[in-house]
């Protein structure tokens, strides 16, 4: 039986958090490019931003090293708000890998604390299947298309989940295509443009 692994990163919650995305758990940290979240080089995540925010998938991309920049990234969610973490604080990898199908939930994170730490929060994003199935299952939502959002009430206040595609390459979907899901996510929650 594989180890119980521990979430290795804090939750990212810029002041004033106005979007949480939510992702399953880390990879194992051989396949992290840097320390933070969506490590892996071959994940879609930061080349989705990069489109989104700047219309370059490369934006946050050092070629030459491999790496995301990942003080750009932490620079720009801090400006826009948008708060990261993962909907399991524990889990074992059944097969070593780092596909979601692969992962147990030992525990899951403490959604309705992380919220309560977040008062400015009006919208939360699900980037993968089981991310969507472990909150829609906690808030009694039924869970949205991808693409699309549902709202739920937690503590007096009215949110949005919002579904989107996986930054996987394991997910059949264009990065292109991603970013148009993602970016129209961003627009409906004011994100995509400052102030």
């Amino acid at each position: 039986m594989n180890d119980v692994e521990r979430h290795p990163l804090e939750p990212f919650i810029p002041e004033g958090a106005r979007l949480l995305m939510l992702g399953s758990f880390p990879p194992a940290r051989r396949r992290w490019c840097m320390d933070f979240f969506y490590p892996n080089f071959i994940n879609d995540m930061w080349r989705i931003f990069g489109l989104v925010f700047f219309g370059d998938k490369e934006h946050f991309v050092d070629k030459a090293s491999s790496v995301f920049r990942k003080e750009a990234i932490v620079s720009l969610l801090t400006e826009r708000g948008i708060a990261l973490y993962d909907t399991a604080c524990c889990v074992r990898r059944t097969k070593n890998t780092a596909s979601d199908k692969d992962l147990e939930i030992v525990s899951e994170t403490d959604l309705d604390a992380l919220l309560r730490r977040m008062p400015m929060c009006r919208a939360v994003a699900t980037t993968g299947q089981k991310a969507t199935d472990v909150f829609t299952r906690h808030y009694g939502i039924k869970p949205p298309k991808v693409g699309e959002w549902a709202s739920f009430t937690f503590d007096g206040r009215e949110l949005r989940l919002y579904r989107m595609p996986s930054s996987s390459r394991a997910y059949p979907l264009k990065v292109e295509r991603k970013a148009e899901y993602y970016g129209k996510m961003f627009e409906e929650t004011g994100l995509a443009s400052c102030g």
